[in-house]
């Protein structure tokens, strides 16, 4: 009972979270000089139409309303006046690619980061543990960016190992399968590593704080070895903070990288809204802005509920919502 009261306020206030965000988001695009020019060169009719439907003469709240009301009424977001479709179309033309891009590193990472956290962990203050650290905490400060371009520079044009730089287009794509599996392998080696590095840190500082702990030696005094008693005992309760953040990750795939899918021209989300807000056709995007905003901002916080709530699922011991005790 408790646990369900926790989930209803917690949900409560994602909803609440998410409401006052969006409004402001909204309030802010709305006040954007250049807003209301979005469409001039479209036909008059289509404009008019378009006023009518959005509630651009009306009062900003009034029009947050009539937005609202238009996404449960009608699944309308808006009209990108630069794509000449309903925004929510090219949104979901574009996920696919972004789930796509990011699924792979994503599965990668995640045998190679535990491998390497638990290596780290068992090899605390060695060699092994020092190298490691230093090439997490490298692959964490130089930005993911940087990692691209030097890996671009080296394997396409001081090497000549890979045909390009950037990821085929859909189109081309379906010519060259082979081109399109190599042209994916550079973003898929910049986005693993920086993952894998998170993953490696995350899990050997938990693992290393739990090989330390007093039921630990209590398992070595009962006559387990350290790998009995770091497979049976240490490595469950160092997964109780690490799993929620690999479910996390999961529903964060969605959201995609800016950075990367710019630096390799992949037609993913993360590009349309760097386009969208850059202007690709002459001016921002703003309805296209806002609906790339709320999808974020739901992911995110999607992510934080599911992360948090799994806690308990995972671990049985943690109560939710129970309070002190």
């Amino acid at each position: 009972m408790k646990m369900s009261r926790y989930v209803l306020k917690r949900l409560i206030l994602m909803v609440i979270t998410f409401s006052i965000l969006i409004f402001l988001i909204f309030f802010f695009i709305r006040l954007m000089p250049d807003f209301y020019v979005t469409g001039l060169n479209e036909d008059p009719a289509i404009r008019a139409a378009w006023i009518k439907r959005e509630g651009i003469d009306k009062p900003i709240f009034e029009q947050f309303i009539i937005w609202v009301t238009n996404i449960f009424k009608d699944g309308n977001f808006g009209y990108s006046f630069v794509r000449k479709r309903d925004v929510i179309d090219v949104l979901a033309q574009r996920l696919p690619e972004t789930i796509k891009i990011n699924f792979i590193p994503f599965l990668i990472s995640i045998p190679l980061g535990i491998a390497l956290g638990i290596i780290a962990a068992l090899k605390k203050n060695k060699l092994t543990d020092h190298i490691i650290s230093v090439a997490v905490m490298i692959l964490i400060s130089i930005p993911s960016f940087v990692v691209a371009v030097v890996l671009q520079y080296l394997f396409v044009y001081k090497w000549n190992l890979l045909p390009s730089i950037y990821v085929l287009p859909k189109d081309e794509a379906a010519l060259d399968p082979m081109g399109d599996i190599l042209s994916r392998v550079l973003p898929t080696v910049v986005l693993a590593s920086g993952m894998i590095a998170s993953w490696t840190r995350l899990l050997r500082a938990e693992l290393s704080e739990t090989l330390t702990s007093e039921f630990m030696l209590l398992a070595r005094a009962k006559g387990l070895t350290k790998p009995q008693a770091t497979l049976r005992h240490a490595l469950r309760n160092a997964f109780v903070p690490f799993s929620p953040a690999l479910i996390g990750g999961l529903i964060s795939l969605l959201s995609g990288s800016l950075i990367i899918e710019k630096t390799f021209r992949i037609a993913g989300v993360g590009g349309l809204y760097l386009a969208a807000i850059g202007g690709a056709g002459g001016l921002p995007d703003y309805p296209m802005v806002m609906i790339i905003s709320s999808f974020y901002l739901s992911i995110g916080l999607l992510s934080g509920i599911v992360s948090d709530l799994s806690y308990g699922f995972i671990d049985p011991r943690i109560k939710m919502g129970a309070g002190k005790q």
